[in-house]
């Protein structure tokens, strides 16, 4: 029977058919007919428009920090679009909403960091934080500053910038040619030792980068552009002083160092920011998600008073998006941080993330599970098809993730061969029990081939 769970007026059926007919979707075949038509949302759970729950163990991409479903976002939200719903920030325009919260911001991050950029989302940063890098050298008489160092298994968003960031072959291919003047370095993932020729990982990726700068000629050099952990990558956590040390090298060459904290920032870390999680003092930061927990689009690049007043000197930084500040989405974002910081969730990050992370560390009894990673709420399990080889484990059709979901309700992600969890800082201990054992069950039965049987 088919049930009415939508304000759509549409039965399930007629929505898959109307979805099929009219929407693309990002990474979805035309060959899939399956559609999984979410219809409501509270805390950590999602029901889809046949009366079916999840468990929402990927915070949708990352970002719901405080959950779904808050009764005071949608308040905040309803009083300001009465109030004023949107005005432009471009030229001496602003509102009162985009300034409470651009000093929200900096009061909340590094020390160093004193001025913000608004845009719509991490993508938006990106390129924006890029063109910042660039147009920061050229405004102090270096035009020729413009090589971006980024790495392997990184992922910078999907405009032109971010994208030849990004180090993965599915984001370049076809879209060519990409932007140029872009070196990739290895990937700081410990646990894939074969790329380290047998040396210490930190020192291996160093000595790489000093090597790059070398090559290139540090006076070519705008920026480094680096997530603290690699999120699509597969939740790669550096090294211990991994950070420090590319900081250092990189300060020594006057290139400046972006971090792209789209994912990390906001709670997600048990941190307000990645970089005070490392102890590093990035350049430029580029936020998104987690600065609404995705109740409405936006994002933030924040940056020291050397990057901003280079860009705003003579007729400023000619660089603007239509929804630069826009007061709805910073009257929200005020009250999702209002959330974080009231209920305690910096170090609820912590404490239900090392709970989960015990759970996912006993399923290391699973012969395919290779490692189990976790800052704080980031966590990652690797599969492989051989322990001592460590080769990955073969991701076929139907993917993990989707027999987790059809068989326990419970949603995760994979990032090639790994498995990662990013859920709402509110997850429950019953939550992660839940989660873990949704992982368990399937895992137990897939075969060294990645067959579930």
């Amino acid at each position: 029977m088919t049930i009415i769970a939508n304000t759509t007026g549409h039965d399930v059926d007629t929505l898959v058919a109307i979805d099929r007919a009219h929407i693309i979707h990002p990474y979805l075949p035309a060959t899939t007919t399956e559609r999984v038509i979410m219809t409501s949302g509270k805390g950590c759970n999602l029901t889809d428009a046949s009366g079916r729950e999840y468990l929402d163990a990927t915070g949708g991409l990352w970002l719901a920090q405080i959950g779904h479903g808050r009764d005071e976002i949608a308040a905040v939200a309803a009083k300001q679009i009465s109030t004023l719903e949107y005005f432009t920030s471009f030229w001496e325009f602003s509102n009162d909403k985009a300034i409470a919260l651009a000093d929200r911001l900096v009061t909340i991050a590094p020390d160093h960091i004193n001025q913000v950029y608004f845009t719509s989302g991490g993508s938006e940063g990106n390129e924006a934080a890029i063109k910042m890098a660039r147009y920061f050298h050229f405004r102090n008489g270096e035009p020729n500053r413009n090589w971006i160092i980024a790495r392997r298994n990184a992922y910078h968003g999907v405009g032109y910038g971010g994208g030849s960031a990004s180090g993965f072959d599915v984001y370049h291919d076809g879209f060519g040619p990409m932007m140029p003047h872009v070196a990739h370095l290895t990937a700081p993932w410990p646990y894939r030792h074969e790329l380290f020729n047998g040396e210490d990982p930190t020192d291996f990726l160093i000595k790489e980068l000093e090597a790059t700068i070398a090559r290139l000629g540090a006076e070519n050099i705008a920026a480094m552009v680096g997530e603290p952990i690699m999120g699509v990558g597969g939740m790669l956590v550096p090294p211990d002083g991994y950070w420090t040390r590319v900081s250092a090298v990189l300060k020594s060459h006057g290139i400046l160092l972006i971090f792209d904290e789209v994912v990390t920032a906001y709670g997600r870390v048990g941190e307000w920011f990645a970089a005070q999680y490392f102890n590093v003092e990035p350049d430029i930061i580029v936020t998104a998600k987690g600065i609404t927990s995705g109740y409405i689009p936006l994002g933030a690049v924040l940056v020291t008073d050397a990057v901003g007043d280079a860009l705003q000197r003579d007729y400023g930084f000619p660089m603007g998006y239509t929804y630069n500040g826009h007061p709805t989405a910073a009257a929200v974002a005020l009250a999702n941080l209002d959330i974080i910081e009231r209920e305690g969730l910096l170090e609820r990050a912590k404490t239900i993330g090392a709970y989960l992370n015990n759970g996912l560390k006993s399923l290391m009894d699973i012969e395919i599970v290779g490692e189990v990673r976790n800052v704080a709420m980031m966590h990652a399990v690797e599969l492989v098809a051989d322990r001592e080889t460590r080769v990955p484990l073969p991701m076929l059709q139907p993917m993990l993730p989707d027999v987790i979901r059809r068989e326990t309700g419970v949603i995760v992600r994979d990032c090639a061969h790994n498995l990662v969890l990013s859920p709402p800082l509110i997850m429950t201990e019953a939550e992660a029990d839940r989660t873990v054992e949704a992982m368990r069950s399937v895992l137990s039965r897939t075969d060294k081939a990645g067959v579930v049987h």
